[in-house]
């Protein structure tokens, strides 16, 4: 079953984390570059949350922003064929 994307944003942080699951303690953390945060899952190396240092920064200098990782979406209850 996939996981739906939460987005929380940290104001005093100025951090946008993006969540298929909550954090927890024995996740390993990969710079990917750019301030970006991955959070990977201990098992399989799987992608559970990313962390956007200095979100507010990126806006407000209008730059594109890209982050490092291949996405599958699609709407939350549907299948794919």
């Amino acid at each position: 079953m996939a996981e739906k994307l939460t987005f929380n944003y940290d104001r005093e942080g100025d951090i946008l984390h993006i969540d298929k699951c909550s954090p927890y303690a024995e996740q390993e953390s990969e710079e990917l570059g750019d301030e970006v945060v991955a959070r990977l899952n201990p098992g399989t190396g799987a992608v559970e949350n990313l962390e956007i240092l200095f979100f507010s920064t990126r806006l407000l200098r209008g730059d594109l922003f890209e982050l490092p990782i291949m996405a599958d979406l699609r709407l939350a209850g549907r299948t794919v064929a």
